[in-house]
């Protein structure tokens, strides 16, 4: 009976940390991948680089939140690296949710809301062919848009124990305003140097819409946390 136990304890395990390595492997490949988009220069000469855009800050989050996993695998006894963990979840995945839903739905249906226009495309020509957009590889795609949501939702209803009421409650509220609030003035700050939003769907929009983006995305992110811990098992 207890060498049962310990079979079965080894193999919840074992399909813990390589569900954990894995992600963390994805996701480092994502974002190592950064430096070879045909746009990494001029990105990098901006205010802000890389990380004026949402989805390399959430990304950045989801990273910790795996490596922190996967050192309390391997040392279970680290009690206050466990607590660490479950702090920076609270972020990283309300932030995948909204960095994924948005993503992929401007990509599906307005791809112009959230792609730059190809340069190779966009000189005045007398053709009337449609402008092609600046898009990145399909498996780096995943990496940076798929992986952090999918792999921090099967690591939570899989491995970890929902949040308590009150912390769901008063924790995730506090934790989405200041995140929410963060974002709208570090990506207004970049974007008061550099002449244009990291997405366009921003800089095509009044400083009034704006405000409502980020206060949607805020809510999103907050009742999509709600909504996740209350169906954990």
């Amino acid at each position: 009976m207890k060498n049962n136990f310990m079979v079965t304890l080894s193999s919840s395990r074992i399909w813990q940390t390589t569900a954990h390595a894995s992600a963390l492997a994805i996701m480092t490949y994502g974002f190592a991948s950064l430096s070879t988009l045909p746009a990494d220069e001029w990105i990098q000469r901006q205010k802000g680089g890389h990380y004026q855009f949402l989805t390399i800050q959430g990304l950045v989050v989801a990273l910790l939140t795996m490596a922190a996993a996967l050192v309390t695998d391997f040392l279970p006894s680290l009690i206050l690296l466990k607590a660490i963990k479950r702090a920076l979840f609270m972020i990283a995945m309300p932030l995948a949710v909204v960095i994924s839903s948005v993503y992929w739905t401007l990509l599906a249906f307005m791809p112009h809301l959230i792609l730059r226009p190809d340069p190779a495309t966009t000189v005045p020509t007398s053709s009337s062919t449609v402008p092609s957009f600046q898009r990145i590889p399909l498996r780096m795609d995943l990496a940076l848009h798929a992986a952090p949501a999918m792999s921090l939702l099967v690591d939570f209803l899989l491995f970890e124990r929902k949040y308590p009421k009150s912390q769901a409650r008063y924790g995730a509220t506090v934790i989405a305003a200041i995140a929410g609030l963060w974002y709208a003035c570090w990506v207004e700050h970049c974007a008061q140097y550099n002449g244009v939003f990291p997405y366009p769907f921003l800089t095509y929009s009044s400083f009034n819409v704006r405000i409502m983006i980020y206060a949607g995305a805020s809510t999103l992110a907050l009742v999509s946390f709600w909504m996740l811990n209350a169906l954990h098992p």
